[in-house]
């Protein structure tokens, strides 16, 4: 353990003293920022499998068109995603990450819980859906600032030899929120039946939000700030954020592309992976919804159980050769993985969806660790904001709508493939411009370690800067 401490060491700033973490409290961090992405993607499920029925509770008198207006209060969401960035982004390299966070959680929550209280279009006419797309934006806005501040508190809090394995499960959350939201949906359709669901039961997954956002700010205000923001917090509360703007924008513009180009690709590939790949097997391929719901969950239980070692494997060989693995995957799999589910044939169906599942799972087990780190300390919350959220908007939440449309314009089956190798190419060529950074402290940082490593170090608890509570 010696040797590889001194290694991390090496590449931190000269003469200065590891953060050091505690154990518990690297925990708690874990867990409190899994248990927002996991709230954001269970709003991603449960909206995704009620579209049809909120389109007929807020768009009765639109027919077809109804289901047309659902998704798009599901898509305004990611309009605002880029404003809730900066914003969040900025508050938080100023402010500190904690706070910021447990105001995106509650954010979330609140707004998701109110969905399930708005009065249906028949008792208060237009004002249903216009609440119901004031709701959307307010999800956008706090999304904006949720994942990118979740993923830079637990890059912060993590010892710099297993922050890839601890920050993988960011994305146990996402795999978790969704399956959690589609089964509910799922179990309550079977339960109730269509009258009953389009009458009330489609607002209960909704209300769910409140107590599980309740759990969720609990728990982040259990954990303190992260050590490598207390340690600046003194100069981070004198800048300004157009110095920080600039500082992204201008001095590290390089980064600031390279983490939107990785970004496209991961976001192009999750949703058609996990948002589309339903639609895909039942409306363009004729599968039934239940063998179809069956074999998607399935396979994102695999991944689930495939998520933390994953992060590990980044750990030890690096994140730049499993991201590559990720590109490399969609570029040579993508087009027999869309040949075996047009078979008709559940082994081959799964076997489909399980390749593209594993794909993905290589980039959703290293990003979390990986993209941060382009960053510096004092700039990581905005600069994450402003990347993940512009590149999320443009290319994450349209990936569906541009596969399907690119289908029935060349009347080809095989175009989420063509799509999902584009974005390849450019991950790939993000990927191979970006530095390797596993395995040594973040950039404006002092290398970071636990309790137990300190202890096997040698080093005393009181030579560290301390985290604040």
């Amino acid at each position: 353990m010696l040797d590889a401490y001194e290694a991390a060491r090496s590449h931190g700033p000269q003469g200065t003293q590891p953060l050091i973490v505690d154990e518990q409290d690297v925990k708690r961090a874990v867990g409190a920022t899994a248990m927002g992405n996991m709230m954001e993607w269970f709003d991603f499920g449960i909206y995704s499998y009620l579209a049809v029925v909120l389109g007929k509770v807020f768009f009765p008198e639109s027919g077809t068109m109804g289901l047309i207006y659902s998704l798009s209060a599901f898509a305004v969401a990611f309009l605002v995603r880029p404003i809730g960035g900066f914003f969040f982004g900025m508050l938080g390299d100023r402010v500190g990450r904690r706070g910021v966070l447990a105001t995106t959680i509650i954010m979330m929550a609140a707004a998701t819980f109110s969905i399930g209280l708005i009065p249906t279009q028949a008792s208060i006419g237009i004002w249903a859906p216009i609440l119901l797309y004031a709701a959307r934006l307010v999800q956008g806005f706090s999304t904006g600032g949720e994942y990118s501040g979740a993923s830079t508190f637990i890059t912060e809090f993590s010892p710099d030899r297993r922050r890839g394995f601890l920050a993988s499960f960011l994305e146990v959350g996402t795999i978790t929120g969704f399956v959690a939201g589609a089964a509910l949906v799922t179990a309550l359709t079977a339960a109730l039946g269509n009258v009953a669901m389009e009458a009330w039961g489609w607002r209960v997954p909704f209300l769910i939000a409140g107590p599980l956002g309740i759990i969720g700010l609990i728990l982040r205000f259990r954990i303190p700030e992260t050590p490598a923001f207390a340690d600046i917090e003194e100069q981070a509360q004198t800048r300004s954020a157009g110095s920080r703007l600039h500082e992204i924008v201008v001095e590290h513009g390089r980064a600031l592309l390279l983490c939107m180009a990785l970004v496209m690709a991961l976001n192009v590939t999750n949703y058609l992976v996990l948002t589309y790949m339903p639609n895909y097997l039942t409306g363009t391929l004729g599968y039934d919804n239940a063998h179809s719901l069956f074999l998607n969950v399935l396979t994102m239980l695999v991944m689930l159980a495939a998520i933390p070692f994953v992060g590990r494997l980044g750990d030890r060989i690096g994140r730049r050769p499993v991201l590559l693995a990720a590109c490399l995957g969609y570029l040579v799999l993508s087009w027999p993985a869309l040949w075996l589910l047009q078979q008709d044939q559940v082994a081959a169906t799964f076997a489909g969806l399980l390749i593209l599942g594993l794909c993905q799972t290589l980039f959703i087990g290293t990003t979390p660790s990986a993209l941060p780190a382009m960053f510096p300390t004092e700039i990581r919350y905005g600069g994450m904001g402003i990347a993940y959220n512009v590149s999320a908007s443009l290319f994450g939440g349209t990936a569906p709508l541009v596969a399907e449309s690119l289908i029935r314009l060349t009347g080809s089956q095989y175009m989420p493939a063509y799509y999902a190798m584009l974005a390849a190419v450019v991950g790939l060529v993000a990927v191979l411009l970006m530095r390797e950074t596993s395995q040594r402290p973040l950039e404006g940082s002092a290398p970071t370690i636990s309790t137990e490593e300190a202890k096997a170090n040698g080093l005393p608890r009181v030579a560290t800067v301390e985290a604040k509570g």
